[in-house]
Parts: C-alpha cells; structure tokens; sequence
C-alpha cells in the first residue's frame, strides 16, 4: 500500500502540474482530471483498508482524524460527481463566486498527499541518514530546494499571460523574493502571471515564511504518533525555544495561530476593502484578500496591484492600511512572543494570576518594536509632511507614517510613492530595515533583540558596568558576542555587495542601490524602483542577499563552518586599547 501510495501521489502531482503548467486542450484537460480524480478515489480506498487491517481500529482513527476527514470529503464529492451527475464541491462554492473551487480542491487533497509521502519517505531508515546534517545545513537546504521548485513551476507556459514565458534568472528570482517572504519583484506578479502563477507565488510566501521543516514536522505529528527526539532538537534550534518540552507543543500552537491570524486578517481585508476598488466577481476578492493576509503576515511584501497599495484607489482604503499593518507586527514580532501573548492557554494563566509577567524575550520584542515603530512613525510624519504627504489630511497622514514605519522594517508594502522620497527619509529607511523585525519571525534584518543587546552592551561598557544587565536579569557575555557578531557580518556583508553593485549597475546613484542591497538582506522588499533594470549581475547579488537575509547570517556561518577544538588551557591576558 505504501508503494502504491508514493506512486500515486507522484503521478496525481506530475498530472496537476501539466494540467496547470502546460496542457491547453480542452479535451485533454478533461482527461487528465478524470485521471486526477480516480487517483483520489484509490486514496480513499487505502485508506479504508488501512482503516481494516490495523489492529486498534479507534486509535487509528483518532490519530489519523484530518486524513480521515479529507478522505470522507473526497468520498462524498466523487460519488455524487459521477454517481449522481451533482458536482458537490463545485455547485458549493461555485454559487459563491469561487469558480476554480474544484481545482483548489484538487490541488489541496494531492498537496496533502505529497506532504503524506515525505513524511513516510523520512521515518524509512534510506533516509534516516540525511537526519544527521545539522539542523542549520538542513534548514539551509530546505530553502534552496524550495526556490528551485519554485522556478521550475514559474517557467511552466500556463503560469504567465506572456507567450513566451519567463526566463530563468527573472523566475529564479521571483522564486527567491516569494521564499524568502522579501517582496522585490523584477516583473508586476498581479500582470504578468496568470491564477495559477499567482497561486504558487502564495504557496512560495507560506511555505517560505514559516519554513519547510516547520511545515513537514508539523503535519509529522499530526499524521503520525509524533516526532522523535532528534527532530525536537533541530526544531528547538530552528526555533531558539527555551527548552525542547516548550518545544514539543511549539509546532501545533504555532500553525494554528498562523493559520487563526491570516484567516482573521482576510476577512477583516475583504471587509475593509473601499467601495471603488472594484473586482471582478467574489473569488477574485476573496482570493486578493487572501493573498494580501498571507503575504502581510508572512511579511511578504507582494501585492497583486500593478503599483502595490499606492495604486488608486487602494491607496486611499486607510482602515485596510492599518489591518495589514497589524498583520506585518504580529508577523514580525516572532512566534515565540505571539504564542506567550496571545496564545489561549498564555491568557488563561495571566488571568488567572494577573501577577505574572511576560517572558524576558518577550518584554524586548515588544518594547524595543513599539520604540521604533513610534520613532519611525514620527520620524516620517515630520520629514515628509511638505512632501509625499502633502496632499493628505492629518488624520491621513499619520497613518500613512504609522504604516510605512511598520512595513520598512519588515514587510515592504507602500502606501506612497518610493521614488518621491528624500533623502533623508531614505537614510532612516536604511537604519530601519538593518535592525529589521524580531527573531523567530518571517522578517529579517539583524533583529531587534541584537539591536537592544548592542545597545545595553555600549550603555554597560560606557557605565564600567561588569555585568551585562536587562530586565534584572544578566545576560552571559556569550549572548554579547553573539549580537556583535550577527551586527559585524551584516555589516560587513551589506557594505561589500553595495560596492559590487556600483561596479555592475553604475547607472543608478548611490542611495538607490544601497537601499535596493539592505532591502534585499532584510528581505523588506522596498524599493526605488530599480529592481526590473538591474543587470544580471545585479539580480544575481540580490538572490544571494535575499537567501542569506532569509535563512540568517548567523545560521549561515554555523552550517559551513566547524566547530573549534575543545581546550582545557587559557593563555595569560593582555591589555589592548581600543577606540
């Protein structure tokens, strides 16, 4: 049965993506679902007789309770599709505007199979042994495989209204902005792509923006009886939990609150769109207010509009601004702090003893996100107020600074026009998204709790204090080295491409490039406007920055490098004046 089921579901994905991807006939179209849908039908039948021949019967079925529940689904829609003539998915949600419901359907259903068949692939012992590459080098890897499967679809004929297509290095980087949740774009994705191309490019943003491991080790302990130890541990790496038993619950809260946040915020989009924004009919509103939701919360950046939320009238739906904006801080403010905040069973407990406070962690994260989203609002607010906001009521205008202070450290939407900006406003711009949003969450940027480190490190060398102190707690010198260290190569990094990119893309001023460089690492997605004329050259220095911002510098040197011999000496000491 295990044969048979990794077979099939290679074939059900291999005939969705040349359904999607290539095949045009109509008549040919028809037989391909037709296939599409008897493989379906073979799942359920395996299921079934797994249901038979397994020997706890309840058990079974309570630990495979969401494969069952997809399994009945696809059971009643085949039956009274074929059995009945009554398209049961179809006559649902086609009598709500959602035309393509049956191939959403489809593509669900095989989606979960693939990810099914990874997980069994991954507890056979053939592939037990690329568990043993580190947990950063996995997580590294994961990436990379997820853009180049990205770039493969996007070059498919049926993903773009082009009819030549898209090229490699264009789709290569589309592919890498989507994964790596940046925003840059070197084509308009609303445009240039058709629904299925903007349907990966919103798979690309989810599974980029929690990760694939999150996601495959997840469905792990939702299809199986659990994870095992070793994956616990990379996970309590990837993640940076406390200890691995906050780790063993951390998967589960964290796709469901993902999940509960994106769904919460596409209903309060779709419901706060203005009345001129017009659509075609309720699945493209839907689908918009869906993809928005995703791609704010991923921190994204990606919007379906030819000019992003400057384009009219969307730029003028201000209470949609600050729905996306309060996804962009919920997704920046990183899973660790929004599972002690605003978790079910984290409210209880302060309920119940008012007295306890939030997690160290999450007192930085919040403090030092809320300073700089009111320093970056005011900041804004004053150094354009005669210029880009000149034509906005006060009330108005205070908004567009709150949400471009939001989305300049993290996400990358625009609510004004990029290339009017001055100067100075472009500087702080560069400040913001350098220090970029907080650890554990799907922004980038060297994160606000190394900013804070640094910052009480300077305080606490400056007072000749010994002891590096936050919160009435010390912090080991280790964690000191460790945000400088993370500062340096940042530093070091972006300093190095931006004078690569003068050499390659000489054509455009200093402050352009140096803003399209940190945007990139930070994986903000702003942008002068530059992006689509960069030299090859350049897309190429902007993919790496992108992949590097996206999967960390930090977690970059570990996986590449080795670890330093034990020692049991220490060397005599030695003054050396610095400064």
């Amino acid at each position: 049965m295990r044969r048979i089921t990794y077979t099939l579901t290679i074939l059900a994905i291999g005939l969705l993506v040349l359904a999607h991807g290539v095949v045009e006939d109509q008549a040919q179209l028809s037989l391909l679902y037709r296939a599409i849908d008897g493989i379906l039908v073979t799942f359920v039948i395996l299921y079934l007789l797994r249901i038979l021949y397994t020997f706890e019967r309840r058990k079974f079925l309570r630990r495979t309770w969401f494969e069952g529940i997809l399994m009945g689904i696809v059971f009643l829609n085949e039956l009274l599709t074929y059995g009945f003539g009554i398209p049961l998915i179809y006559s649902v949600f086609g009598s709500m505007g959602i035309p393509l419901s049956v191939e959403w359907y489809r593509v669900s259903i095989s989606m979960y199979m693939l990810v099914f068949l990874l997980v069994e692939l991954l507890e056979t012992r053939v592939h037990l042994k690329t568990m043993q590459l580190k947990p950063s080098l996995t997580f590294l890897l994961s990436f990379i495989l997820l853009i180049l499967l990205g770039t493969g679809l996007l070059m498919l004929p049926k993903m773009t209204t082009t009819p030549e297509g898209i090229g490699f290095m264009d789709a290569l980087f589309m592919a890498t902005s989507a994964s790596c949740v940046t925003g840059l774009a070197v084509v308009d994705p609303g445009s240039y792509f058709t629904f299925a191309g903007q349907v990966v490019l919103l798979l690309l943003i989810q599974m980029g923006g929690l990760g694939i491991l999150t996601f495959a080790t997840f469905f792990a302990s939702l299809m199986r009886q659990g994870v095992g130890v070793k994956q616990h541990v990379a996970m309590h790496e990837l993640l940076e939990s406390e200890s691995l038993f906050s780790t063993k619950n951390l998967l589960r809260k964290l796709i469901y609150l993902t999940l509960t946040i994106e769904g919460l915020g596409a209903v309060m989009i779709f419901m706060t769109w203005g009345s001129e924004v017009q659509f075609t009919d309720l699945g493209s509103k839907i689908f918009f207010s869906v993809f928005h939701a995703v791609s704010a919360f991923c921190n994204a950046g990606f919007s379906l509009f030819p000019q992003g939320l400057y384009t009219e009238p969307v730029r003028f739906s201000y209470i949609m601004h600050l729905v996306v904006a309060l996804l962009i801080i919920f997704g920046g403010l990183g899973f660790p702090a929004i599972i002690d905040i605003f978790s079910p069973q984290a409210m209880r407990e302060r309920m119940a003893s008012p007295w306890r406070n939030w997690k160290l962690l999450t007192r930085m994260i919040v403090y030092t996100t809320s300073a700089l989203l009111a320093l970056g609002t005011i900041g804004f607010f004053l150094l354009e107020y005669y210029n880009t906001l000149a034509d906005m009521t006060f009330a108005e205008a205070l908004i567009a600074s709150f949400f471009q202070s939001a989305t300049t450290r993290t996400a990358g939407f625009n609510t004004v026009d990029m290339s009017a900006l001055s100067v100075p406003t472009l500087m702080m711009f560069l400040v913001l998204m350098f220090i970029g949003a907080s650890p554990g969450s799907t922004g980038g940027g060297i994160k606000t709790t190394t900013f804070a480190v640094i910052l009480f490190a300077v305080v606490a060398t400056v007072r000749n204090k010994r002891n590096l102190e936050i919160g009435r707690r010390t912090i080991p010198h280790s964690v000191a080295y460790k945000a400088f260290t993370v500062f340096t190569f940042a530093a070091i990094f972006n300093i190095f491409f931006i004078f690569v990119l003068t050499i390659s893309d000489p054509q455009y001023d200093l402050i352009a490039l140096a803003i399209e460089q940190v945007s990139a690492f930070a994986t903000v997605g702003l942008s002068t406007g530059i992006t689509a004329g960069l030299s090859d050259v350049g897309k190429s220095i902007m993919i790496f920055s992108m992949y590097v911002g996206r999967v960390g510098t930090l977690t970059l040197a570990l996986a590449l490098s080795t670890r330093a011999t034990a020692t049991d000496y220490k060397y005599p000491s030695a003054h050396l004046p610095v400064g």
